[in-house]
């Protein structure tokens, strides 16, 4: 899984800054794609003075605590690939509330891309997805789900023992060029199966379709257990129903 997304990666990349001079990428949090990071931080030939990194969701917690998306990928990627820190854009957690960090979060992004009425276009956003079906922190049932205007929103998870949390949106995540999700784990199998088969298209996992780019699905033998071919490690889709890889 980890050595097909950097192929990807490395294509993709090189691609953007052929066309546009630099390579945007939004990264999740979470224990799932820490085996990734961990084998991208040692690809020093990768263009990493022209990456640009993005965060998909953030916890509302300082960058000290543990709990911290952004200081998981700053310690097992950024820092050991030495990306120029103006390319590191963080969910900042300094403000009053989650919602105050959204607003200057959109802001942000739209400064970046020079988006003022359009989403920005990413070439890589990579997501990982829930037991509940939730990916980035867009939760079942719950109002950012539903944003269409603003490109960060705050959350609250529905299970009030969690954080709050400041999350990209779906204008942003169907917008991008290259969507992938990275699920390990018998506990994932069978919200894999809804979301790629379609039995539930309410959850905010299987809401995740780019209008005009690629989305795969990168799964262990565990996480595609219940799927027809299920030692397939990649479905992809490009409009219509996943292919497998």
């Amino acid at each position: 899984m980890a050595d097909f997304v950097i192929a990807q990666w490395k294509t993709i990349s090189e691609n953007a800054i052929k066309r546009k001079g630099y390579f945007s990428v939004a990264l999740s949090g979470g224990k799932t794609p820490v085996f990734l990071y961990n084998k991208l931080s040692h690809k020093r030939t990768l263009p990493w003075n022209k990456t640009h990194v993005f965060l998909t969701d953030e916890r509302f917690v300082p960058y000290e605590d543990e709990k911290n998306n952004f200081h998981m990928i700053n310690n097992t990627l950024l820092d050991p690939v030495s990306i120029p820190k103006e390319n590191v854009h963080p969910i900042s957690t300094a403000e009053d509330a989650p919602r105050s960090s959204a607003i200057k979060y959109e802001r942000d992004l739209r400064s970046f891309f020079r988006a003022n009425t359009t989403p920005p276009r990413f070439d890589l956003i990579l997501l990982g997805i829930g037991e509940d079906g939730h990916t980035a922190s867009l939760f079942p049932g719950t109002q950012a789900v539903k944003e269409k205007k603003h490109l960060a929103a705050a959350a609250a998870p529905l299970d009030k023992t969690k954080n709050e949390r400041i999350t990209i949106t779906f204008p942003v995540i169907n917008n991008a060029e290259n969507v992938m999700f990275l699920v390990t784990g018998s506990s994932k199998a069978k919200i894999v199966k809804e979301v790629i088969d379609g039995e539930n298209n309410l959850l905010p996992a299987a809401m995740v379709e780019p209008e005009n780019g690629r989305l795969f699905f990168l799964l262990d033998e565990s996480a595609g257990s219940l799927l027809a071919g299920s030692k397939q490690a990649c479905h992809s889709r490009e409009g219509g129903n996943p292919e497998k890889m």
